[in-house]
């Protein structure tokens, strides 16, 4: 329906089929009604000339002698006739037909005439569209050739000269409602591009957020007919801004809930091995224990994973070299039950980033830990910091098998299986790939330059205004 397809177009677009059509018939139509006033206006121009030449006669019209003379004012007639641009004809001619002078032949007026009231017609004459005016006038007495106390007077000029008036004045006004119509429609969409341009910056300013977002919008400044919009927009804003709380404390009471267990199953464990006569059940429960340890770290992976995506960055400016010492000294105990060789390149003291500390932590110690776990024992693991006037990266090199190219595109997805291992959750991975997408970066796997291994890059972009290091 053509109604649907104009609701799918831009409000630009529908002003625009709404305004042009009505504008084209407004225009159309004052050309009309200045073609109706031009001929009218030539009309009564060229009508008052007619009626000279009428009362001109009627002044060089006697009866004196008994019969009718009429002395012709032909200068009169020579300018007229050049103002007419055609040839100018007269009668005169008693009512009853009897004297008649001039064209006998002229077409008669279309209705009874009044005496002393002059009537305007338009006739053909010999093919030709002529003008016409015609007088009836009293005698003071009747003729001696004649009883008729009246006598007709007319006067027909060719129409040319009019017309000819006509179409220049109307091609004048359709060149001047033609510019009137030009600049109606720049005018037009001037005003529409000034009215739509609080949208437009609407729109600017809501694509320029980040997903995590949900400030109310402003709406001091928008047109009265936008601010409801903006007001249910805010007021959903703000019912997802309440959900999402709701989300996180559930998250962090689930969080709390389920650690608390999985630890509680993790003690008893190790107290059942302390206890004399574990031995024959030693072997199941130290896979009961391996299980559980691997079923708390991915119970806190998840909920990692779950609250990067809905929490809202806490932006702070931190120092690198104290977070990459405290990741290091966390995961030293779990490098050295695998004989991994955990250190740190300490970056310059005063070297600064910002960002949210605790997820960008909790990132390097996911990726850190994924290393320690899927690299053969005895390896090396490196963590460093850089920062250039882009942005800023946490590194993590091991000197373990690696990926290849295929492997390094599928990795950090969720869900997919690690390295070194037939199945698995593969959180460690999306995790620093949220939190990094949540800052505005990337994570990227790379091989490392020198010698085999992996080197996993979380980098995120400085904030506009930030000082470059």
């Amino acid at each position: 329906m053509p109604w649907k397809r104009l609701r799918r177009l831009s409000l630009r677009a529908s002003l625009a089929i709404l305004l042009l059509p009505a504008l084209a018939t407004i225009t159309c139509a004052e050309l009309w009604m200045t073609s109706h006033d031009a001929l009218g206006a030539a009309n009564a121009a060229y009508d008052r000339s007619l009626l000279g030449a009428v009362k001109s006669i009627e002044a060089n019209m006697s009866t004196a002698s008994g019969g009718l003379s009429v002395e012709l004012p032909y200068r009169m007639f020579e300018f007229f006739e050049l103002t007419a641009n055609g040839q100018v004809y007269f009668r005169v001619a008693t009512s009853d037909g009897l004297v008649e002078l001039g064209s006998a032949d002229l077409p008669a007026p279309p209705q009874p005439l009044q005496p002393g009231v002059p009537v305007f017609y338009d006739a053909l004459y010999f093919g030709e569209a002529v003008r016409l005016a015609a007088y009836l006038r009293e005698l003071d007495a009747p003729l001696a050739q004649t009883a008729s106390q009246r006598v007709l007077i007319q006067v027909a000029e060719s129409t040319r000269s009019r017309q000819e008036f006509s179409r220049s004045f109307v091609a004048r006004a359709a060149l001047r409602d033609a510019l009137i119509f030009a600049l109606t429609l720049l005018a037009s969409a001037l005003a529409v591009t000034v009215a739509l341009r609080p949208l437009a910056r609407l729109a600017g300013q809501v694509g320029a957020r980040s997903r995590d977002d949900l400030t109310p919008l402003p709406a001091a400044d928008l047109p009265a007919d936008i601010q409801p919009l903006v007001n249910a927009v805010n007021h959903q804003m703000q019912r997802t801004q309440a959900l999402a709380a709701q989300q996180r404390q559930f998250l962090d009471d689930a969080s709390h809930q389920l650690r608390t267990h999985l630890t509680t199953l993790q003690m008893q464990v190790d107290y059942a091995l302390r206890e004399e006569g574990a031995q024959p059940v030693g072997p199941t429960l130290d896979a009961l224990r391996a299980e559980l340890a691997r079923a708390a770290r991915s119970t806190h992976q998840l909920l990692t994973l779950a609250r990067s995506d809905t929490a809202t960055l806490d932006l702070q400016t931190f120092a690198l070299e104290p977070l990459l010492r405290e990741v290091a000294v966390d995961l030293l105990a779990r490098a050295r039950m695998r004989g991994i060789d955990l250190g740190i390149h300490p970056p310059a003291p005063a070297l600064q980033a910002t960002g949210d500390r605790g997820l960008l932590r909790e990132a390097l110690v996911n990726l850190v830990a994924n290393a320690i776990d899927y690299i053969p024992a005895r390896g090396e693991v490196t963590i460093s910091a850089a920062a250039d006037a882009l942005g800023w990266s946490l590194n993590v090199e091991d000197n373990g098998p690696g990926l290849d190219e295929a492997g390094r595109s599928l990795a950090g997805r969720r869900f997919m299986p690690g390295r070194n291992r037939p199945a698995g959750s593969g959180l460690g991975l999306a995790i620093a790939r949220s939190i990094a997408e949540k800052h505005g970066g990337a994570l990227r796997l790379e091989a490392r330059e020198a010698g085999r291994g992996l080197h996993a890059i979380l980098w995120w972009p400085r904030a506009a205004g930030t000082a470059q290091p």
